[in-house]
């Protein structure tokens, strides 16, 4: 009962998603005709100082108790981000559900609540490009640069933003 709730759900956020030309840089569709698996890209505007110009691949993968249960987010396209751990998966604290943040470094309003939709996730997740949380890291030497060598940070950033846009480079 609660899978077909949220598959009805997810395809009017999807149809609104795809029709909507207000959501710039963020293009959604479905992988393997599975409405509990969407493939998204995010094309990172030049106003992202690391990120920007980029094209990131990701999946949204949503549990059968959406919207009361939170997505997993997990790039496809590698990205070296304080927040997002190598195999891809985005480490932000909306995307826990209802655990408890034991160490403070959250607001109740970053927590996962079922008025989130995937615009707002995606929005989300293409803020926390520009603004990492690097008390909290997934990948602790993406935030150790990102605090101690923020032009080598930026160096594997725009790394990353050429191999998304299929380019080979070294830096």
């Amino acid at each position: 009962m609660a899978g077909s709730a949220a598959s009805g759900l997810l395809g009017r956020q999807l149809k609104q998603m795809q029709s909507d030309k207000d959501i710039p840089g963020i293009s959604c569709g479905l992988v393997k005709d599975n409405i509990f698996e969407w493939e998204v890209m995010l094309m990172i505007s030049d106003d992202c100082k690391f990120y920007g110009g980029g094209f990131y691949r990701a999946h949204l993968i949503f549990p059968p108790e959406y919207p009361h249960l939170p997505p997993k987010m997990t790039f496809q396209t590698p990205i070296f981000h304080p927040n997002i751990y190598s195999t891809g998966d985005v480490c932000f604290f909306f995307f826990y559900g209802d655990t408890i943040d034991l160490y403070g470094y959250e607001s109740a309003s970053e927590r996962w609540s079922p008025v989130q939709t995937p615009e707002t996730i995606l929005l989300s997740v293409i803020s926390m490009l520009s603004s990492p949380n690097d008390e909290s890291p997934a990948n602790v030497e993406a935030a150790r640069m990102w605090r101690d060598d923020p032009k080598e940070f930026r160096k594997r950033c725009r790394a990353n933003v050429r191999a998304s846009l299929g380019e080979d480079w070294e830096g």
